[in-house]
């Protein structure tokens, strides 16, 4: 049978998703605990897909693997998850013979947060108006020049809470550092350094700034939408899952709150 898993990750301590020989990365992680669990035995005749690769620092919530195994049981999250660390693989779906979750994806959501205080957000969601649709997105990724730089944004939203921003951004594809550009782009605008009529000149390619891409760390792939695919939900991995998350959230939380006091103090 052929089974898809959804999953999360910090990337925080990843070298990215893909294997990497001699650094720690998240389809290495995770590739040893299907082993170990015995629902992978041969990766080339099990067929193994991911929907992405996400960059190193970058996390995500609706990553999406999928395989052939031999074993139901073995391939479900229960079953893998003590063997992953700051991974959580928390619902599954028995998939076609032909399901790659790659190239059987309709569309992918990314989230990115940043700190910008002072940015002026109408602006920024002014600008970012223009890219729903089909359009060229060279300028925003780094690409090899043979491949298809063509995405479909399908929507694009951004919020503010306090001195944080949300972009929230879906689409069919998107290119190598794209999400990360896009956002710099849109923070270059909210600090008055660019405008719309730039950004504009940017997308349909009449100019070719070179833009440097935000942190990895404030990225995370959200959702990865398939045709017909319904998720189960295993309620105890999600559970143990949230458990997990809830006190790295608190320890990391405390420290942030040490820095702003030391930060008031010094002011």
């Amino acid at each position: 049978m052929r089974v898809a898993l959804k999953l999360a990750y910090l990337g925080t301590e990843y070298y990215g998703y893909q294997i990497q020989s001699g650094v720690p990365t998240i389809e290495g992680k995770i590739l040893k605990a299907l082993r170990d669990a015995g629902a992978l035995k041969n990766l080339s005749k099990a067929r193994y897909s991911a929907a992405g690769r996400t960059d190193r620092g970058v996390h995500a919530l609706g990553q999406v693997i999928a395989f052939d195994t031999e074993s139901a049981e073995a391939a479900k999250p229960g079953t893998i998850n003590s063997d992953l660390h700051q991974i959580w693989i928390y619902a599954w779906a028995q998939v076609g013979k032909d399901f790659n979750a790659r190239m059987s994806a309709i569309e992918r959501e990314y989230r990115y947060v940043f700190w910008g205080k002072g940015l002026d957000i109408d602006k920024m969601k002014d600008a970012a108006s223009i890219f729903p649709g089909t359009n060229d997105f060279r300028n925003f990724a780094d690409e090899d020049r043979e491949k298809s730089t063509l995405c479909n944004i399908k929507a694009i939203s951004i919020s503010k809470f306090g001195d944080w921003f949300y972009l929230d951004i879906a689409g069919n594809r998107f290119l190598q550092h794209m999400v990360r550009k896009i956002a710099a782009a849109l923070k270059l605008i909210g600090n008055g350094e660019k405008n719309k009529v730039w950004l504009t000149k940017m997308l349909d390619l009449s100019i070719t700034d070179t833009l440097q891409p935000m942190e990895p760390n404030g990225l995370i792939l959200m959702n990865v939408k398939y045709p017909g695919i319904k998720w189960n939900i295993d309620s105890h991995a999600r559970s143990t899952a949230l458990g997990e998350i809830h006190e790295l959230f608190v320890g990391r939380e405390t420290d942030a709150r040490m820095l702003e006091e030391i930060e008031k103090g010094m002011q």
